[in-house]
């Protein structure tokens, strides 16, 4: 195919077969693959200054300063003065702050990708074109490579120091590590264009997830229950969901994984570290499935009425869960024996919920 022309994208069989193929033959023509080889091709193909290691540290502690700060001198007096729910209180300030950073993030690589001469959405294969190793990396991308790369950094220390502890935070743990390794990998061998894509692919979601998971910290705050915020988070809910799919089941095996197995040896038919990388790609699709386990439990949990309201199935594991399941049994209790009045009170335009009469608002 030539330089220009635009590659249409495949199937999720032609990824399969195309990719099995290409990917098993260069298995077999690599004869002298092994740890000496892959020290070699290090050396030789890697550049990566201090100055931009040194960068990368002096922001990831920017990330975490910034995170303090904002949290003890915005998100958290934010949240006492709506009168949130202690426990609401005490996770929002961790998803607002999320969401300014993928809300950031991502409005910059969409720029890069939509509004600037890159054609890497719509020709992946292009990513590949003209490489080169040590090839320089254009300043736009670079400064893309430096804010996600600390950021990533940031939050391994994050998600074990400052975040609240889920059922899937260790495997948390190892999407930073392997996002951070992706990051800097591509960024040290000159495949920064689709890594630039990846990035783009991923933030989407996160802004949608942490968007969805405010509304249900405020949709019920100082003994009200407001119902404009229950009804955005079953609409990010629901968008999350679509978009998970979108971006991170069809678009991201389709468009990246199809480059990079495929088109990059077609570009560039000793490009270094081949296997490292698509391996590296493979665990993150495994990961993107693994969560989306979590999706398709909660659209089953809702639609056989086992959960009326949005939360977050990351959430409320070990002895939380226990409690919470406690509450809920003893609220449900109560609700049974409450008189005719109480259930006059909520004919006349009240809301019950966990236990509690609360006004409805908009």
């Amino acid at each position: 195919m030539r330089v220009g022309e635009v590659e249409p994208m495949p199937g999720y069989t032609g990824l399969l077969t195309r990719a099995s193929t290409v990917m098993l033959s260069a298995l077999r023509d690599c004869s002298a693959c092994g740890l000496e080889l892959s020290k070699r091709t290090l050396l030789d193909n890697a550049y990566i200054t201090w100055t931009e290691i040194g960068l990368f540290f002096m922001c990831a502690v920017m990330w975490t300063q910034i995170r303090r700060g904002l949290t003890e001198c915005l998100f958290k007096p934010f949240a006492q003065r709506c009168c949130l729910q202690p426990k609401d209180t005490a996770k929002m300030p961790e998803s607002a702050w999320k969401l300014v950073f993928y809300t950031m993030s991502w409005s910059y690589s969409t720029y890069l990708l939509f509004f600037t001469n890159y054609t890497f959405f719509h020709d992946p294969p292009s990513a590949f074109y003209d490489w080169k190793s040590g090839m320089t990396v254009p300043t736009d991308i670079a400064i893309a490579y430096l804010i996600q790369g600390s950021f990533y950094g940031h939050s391994i220390y994050a998600t074990v120091y400052m975040d609240d502890w889920r059922k899937d935070s260790t495997v948390m743990v190892v999407h930073h590590v392997v996002t951070l390794a992706l990051i800097t990998f591509s960024y040290a061998f000159r495949f920064h264009n689709i890594g630039l894509l990846v990035l783009f692919l991923h933030d989407i979601n996160d802004i949608q997830l942490e968007f969805t998971k405010l509304n249900v910290y405020f949709k019920t705050r100082g003994g009200d229950y407001y119902l404009i915020h229950d009804i955005l988070s079953n609409m990010g809910s629901v968008s999350f969901s679509i978009t998970w799919f979108w971006f991170r089941l069809y678009w991201f095996p389709l468009k990246v994984l199809y480059a990079t197995c495929v088109s990059s040896l077609q570009s560039v038919p000793n490009i270094p570290f081949y296997f490292f990388f698509n391996s590296l790609l493979l665990t993150l699709l495994c990961m993107n499935i693994y969560w989306f386990l979590f999706i398709v439990a909660f659209v089953a949990k809702v639609l056989t009425g086992q959960m009326k309201d949005v939360k977050d199935l990351r959430e409320y594991e070990g002895e939380e869960g226990a409690q919470r399941a406690a509450a809920l049994l003893a609220a449900q209790q109560r609700l049974q024996s409450e008189d005719a009045g109480h259930l006059n009170n909520s004919a006349e335009g009240k809301h019950v919920q966990n236990g509690i009469t609360k006004e409805k608002h908009l």
